[in-house]
């Protein structure tokens, strides 16, 4: 398979992929979008990091890509719709870059309480200005964090450290989680009302973009600083300006922005109380080499051993987990073939029910395998692993998970039940021996059956109208075959020579 190497990587990165037996590797930097998209149907893999744009286009011209990879955090740049509807995994290096961008962060809080960049600027034209530079100490003052992730985590712990009072808002984790890290949950509109300092670290989504915006500022403590080394988008540009412009904000250091590179026409650039950045945050030797050798070892994973790490459009699955989960998986994946050949009509709504010891586990990918088995049967189209979810939702198919508490015979069992316009099917499936995939029931039936191979599967319905008029014979061999003749002692012998 081949990988192509299309910005600028660590040579660390690159070994990793020319070393590894079976791929073959090309490094080709500063491709034009029409230059990529020509090259881009010979490729298995991409890698990239901020500079090439995976855009929809690309993506579709991409014939036998099967995976993105971005050597950093954000895939701003990777339209991962387009990859999920053709089934690419789009991969990142979420925790490689962590350090790095926190403490830029807590660089940009300094330099805003300090005004050092404008202090240097204007000694550099010769000038001793000590009264107009005076600074801020930061010991004692409020930090707001916007999202303590794992970034937003580090600067706590860097700021606690500087004796700072800690506040964050953050609807993904728990009192007792923010405890532990030494700082107070609080709501966003408290956030804005005490913090000093205001750092975000949010991923940008529909939810984020431009939360901080005239608003947001209005309910700001006068003489706020705001420190966005997050994404661009989140602070609203032309508000902000106008916050400083209204006295409301006294300072802001921005390492990101809407437009990257930066219009020469941005507000922000022309204000003296804002300090930018080129968008720095992971911008060391030591993260680029990091996420670099991160991104290389997890495309070599899954084209050569078919290991999902760190992806953003499907359920990673540890290794250490891939031993306990993969049955399950294969499982799933032949309950829902199964589904998927019985059924008429089209899907409404697939409820997948986990019983026993699986529920322990995160059975995302089961679901997942679940449905990849099920739709890869009834559509006309390529259906794996990364895309059965967005097929699913793209058609309309309502999809129900449950971990149930209710017993059964099985130590762990999957029941996907499947409903359409016409019926409504019912098969569940189990592990014998922790490995071998069994189904067990269908609808009310309760059976053994290996799902490999070819097998015959058909429904029969009778009425006892049809049993009268053209069984008759039947009934009478059924009888027969009941009463066998009784032998001495006025016992009867079965068809088997078993005693009754």
């Amino acid at each position: 398979m081949k990988v192509l190497i299309s910005d600028s990587m660590s040579s660390r990165a690159v070994d990793v992929l020319k070393n590894t037996p079976g791929l073959e590797v090309d490094v080709i930097t500063n491709l034009k979008p029409d230059e990529l998209k020509a090259k881009i149907k010979d490729y298995h893999g991409l890698v990239v990091r901020s500079a090439t744009k995976a855009t929809a286009e690309i993506i579709e011209a991409a014939e036998n890509l099967k995976v993105i990879g971005r050597a950093g955090t954000g895939v701003d740049n990777i339209d991962t719709v387009a990859a999920t509807k053709k089934g690419i995994v789009v991969m990142n290096t979420p925790g490689g870059n962590t350090v790095t961008t926190a403490e830029h962060a807590i660089a940009m809080m300094m330099a805003l309480a300090r005004k050092i960049p404008q202090a240097t600027a204007s000694m550099r034209k010769g000038e001793w200005e000590k009264k107009k530079f005076e600074g801020t100490e930061i010991t004692g003052k409020t930090l707001g964090i916007l999202g303590v992730g794992n970034i937003g985590s580090v600067v706590a712990s860097r700021a606690l450290g500087l004796r700072m009072n800690v506040i964050a808002y953050d609807p993904f984790i728990s009192e007792e989680a923010a405890d532990k890290m030494g700082l107070a949950l609080v709501t966003m509109d408290e956030l804005f009302r005490r913090s000093d300092f205001i750092s975000i670290h949010v991923p940008l989504t529909n939810e984020t973009r431009n939360v901080v915006n005239a608003d947001a500022f209005r309910k700001m403590k006068k003489g706020v600083k705001i420190i966005n080394c997050a994404r661009g988008g989140i602070v609203n540009e032309a508000d902000l300006a106008q916050a400083i412009k209204d006295k409301i904000v006294s300072g802001a250091a921005m390492d990101v922005f809407e437009k990257e590179p930066t219009p020469a026409d941005n507000p922000l650039l022309n204000l003296e109380e804002v300090i930018l950045t080129p968008h720095l945050g992971a911008s060391t030797q030591e993260a680029q080499e990091s996420v670099a050798v991160a991104i290389a070892e997890q495309i070599v994973d899954y084209l050569v051993n078919g290991t999902i790490r760190n992806a953003v459009n499907v359920p990673s699955i540890p290794a250490e987990l891939l031993v306990a989960l993969g049955p399950y998986i294969s499982l799933g994946e032949k309950l829902g073939s199964f589904q998927g050949q019985i059924l008429k009509g089209g899907i409404e709504e697939v409820t997948i029910e986990y019983s026993g010891d699986v529920v322990n586990y995160d059975v995302a990918p089961i679901t997942i395998a679940c449905l990849k088995g099920l739709l890869d049967q009834v559509l006309d189209m390529y259906v794996n692993f990364v895309n059965a979810p967005f097929v699913a939702k793209e058609r309309g198919i309502k999809v129900v998970e449950i971990k149930s508490s209710r017993s059964t015979d099985f130590a762990s069992s999957v029941t996907i039940k499947v409903g359409t316009k016409d019926e409504e099917n019912v098969v569940e499936g189990a592990l014998f021996g922790k490995k071998e995939p069994r189904i067990v029931r269908i609808d009310k039936f309760l059976l053994d059956a290996v799902p490999e191979g070819i097998s015959c599967f058909s429904r029969t319905r009778t009425s006892p109208a049809s049993s009268r008029r053209g069984h008759a014979p039947c009934r009478e061999q059924h009888k027969r075959r009941e009463a066998p003749p009784r032998e001495a002692g006025g016992r009867r012998r079965g068809r088997l020579g078993l005693e009754r």
